[in-house]
């Protein structure tokens, strides 16, 4: 069996929305440059629907098809649904990943919802913040 699906691979290969935002309605980073995975995430939202997302990923194949698919998954969708996005979907729509590199999928669901939590902040909405992570406390990559 291959370490890495087709899909995986695809989305290494060939990533889907990279690059930056100028003027993201919100922009949240994630990860660590001593575990080698960071993650940028750029959103633009007109009345609640992600209407574009880009990306930048320091990291490895599986850091990058995850930021690749994540946003696909997010992209056009209202941001309600966007919140619900999980690392386990991200990693189903890859058709998995390698134990060891599922913490891929986690920065990007952490990076997406860090972008969402920006845009809350930029324009006083409220929100609960225990929906959203808590990456300088998480020890993840310390």
């Amino acid at each position: 069996m291959a370490l890495y699906s087709e899909v995986v691979m695809d989305h290494f290969m060939h990533p889907r929305n990279v690059g930056t935002i100028e003027n993201a309605d919100g922009v949240g980073t994630v990860g660590n440059a001593k575990c080698g995975d960071i993650m940028k995430i750029y959103l633009k939202i007109e009345n609640d629907i992600i209407v574009n997302v880009k990306f930048e990923t320091f990291g490895c194949g599986s850091a990058i098809a995850s930021s690749s698919m994540a946003t696909e998954m997010i992209k056009g969708k209202p941001i309600s649904e966007a919140m619900k996005l999980t690392n386990d979907a991200v990693a189903e729509a890859l058709q998995g990943l390698p134990a060891h590199k599922l913490h891929c999928s986690v920065l990007a669901e952490e990076a997406i919802k860090s972008a969402l939590k920006d845009y809350y902040d930029k324009n006083g909405i409220p929100y609960d913040a225990s929906e959203f992570p808590d990456c300088e406390n998480c020890g993840h990559c310390h």
